[in-house]
């Protein structure tokens, strides 16, 4: 394993959970391999400390790559399903598509009260997107970074869930979903809400708003935490089993062992936190829909 290039299994898993960044650094920051950058410039990072210096304002471009290719994947596969569908006997992939179509649909008309209209497109693409980019967590760990590090790609991150500006990013969209419906719905009546709840009470309106925007803004900030603290978690010990393998040769068995149960395992782990983003999506739209 690539874990036995590193001098101890901390500095492994530390490497391994740094993103590929780009951004602007400052100068006078401290470069990677000693001495300070002289000028400010745009660039990626070569190390940890670095992209610690570019501060907010960078872009992890692994992340960001993952996500939008896994995305596109997901379009590509549903329009090759629906070029391909018929009224005869479906084949194994159709099947599959159909399958994952009409739970999405079912799920939604449980939860969501009153037509579901663009509800169930938008739970279904959050369910196999977030799904798709759980699913990387179960690709070995070095199998795609360290070929890449061969390359000169110092840093790769390929479970974009694992990155919380993925997560809270969207939950963000969540956020303004939910913003949007309650104008498109309730009009005027969404900012009486705010105002007079729970007091129902014009003086007291500041205090009111103060507590309905911390609620409102508390419901996605949880949504995309939960997703991003399950799959970071899941990714450390994916990290601890990997680093056992560069422990001995007394230890492969036993990190064997491990990595495939905890495989199994997060295979649970993947799709219930898809499902648990796509229901309480559906929920927080619903309760947008829904009129004091």
């Amino acid at each position: 394993m690539a874990a036995g290039q590193y001098e101890n299994a901390g500095e492994y898993i530390a490497h391994h959970l740094v993103n590929l960044t780009y951004g602007r650094l400052p100068a006078g920051a401290d470069l990677c391999y000693g001495g300070v950058n002289e000028t400010t410039q745009w660039t990626l990072a070569g190390c940890a400390s670095e992209a610690a210096s570019m501060g907010f304002m960078a872009f992890h471009v692994d992340s960001l790559m993952w996500a939008l290719g896994l995305g596109l994947l997901v379009m590509w596969l549903f329009r090759s399903a629906a070029k391909k569908a018929h009224a005869g006997v479906p084949g194994k992939f159709q099947c599959a598509i159909e399958m994952v179509v009409e739970f999405v649909a079912d799920t939604t008309k449980e939860v969501f009260h009153g037509k579901t209209g663009a509800i169930a497109p938008i739970a279904l693409t959050i369910f196999v997107w977030v799904f798709m980019m759980n699913l990387m967590k179960l690709v070995p760990v070095d199998l795609i970074p360290f070929p890449l590090e061969l390359m000169g790609v110092n840093y790769q991150k390929i479970a974009a869930t694992t990155d919380p500006n993925v997560t809270l990013g969207m939950a963000a969209f969540v956020l303004m979903l939910v913003i949007g419906f309650s104008i498109k719905v309730k009009g005027v009546g969404f900012i009486k809400e705010l105002c007079l709840t729970p007091f129902h009470t014009w003086y007291l309106a500041p205090v009111n708003l103060v507590l309905e925007i911390v609620g409102l803004l508390s419901k996605p900030i949880s949504l995309g935490l939960r997703l991003f603290g399950n799959m970071f978690a899941g990714e450390v010990i994916f990290l601890l089993i990997a680093a056992l393998f560069g422990a001995g040769f007394i230890f492969l068995p036993l990190a064997a062992g491990l990595q495939v149960a905890w495989a199994i395992f997060h295979i649970l782990v993947i799709v219930l936190q898809a499902f648990i983003f796509m229901v309480l999506t559906i929920v927080y739209l619903s309760m947008a829909h829904e009129e004091h």
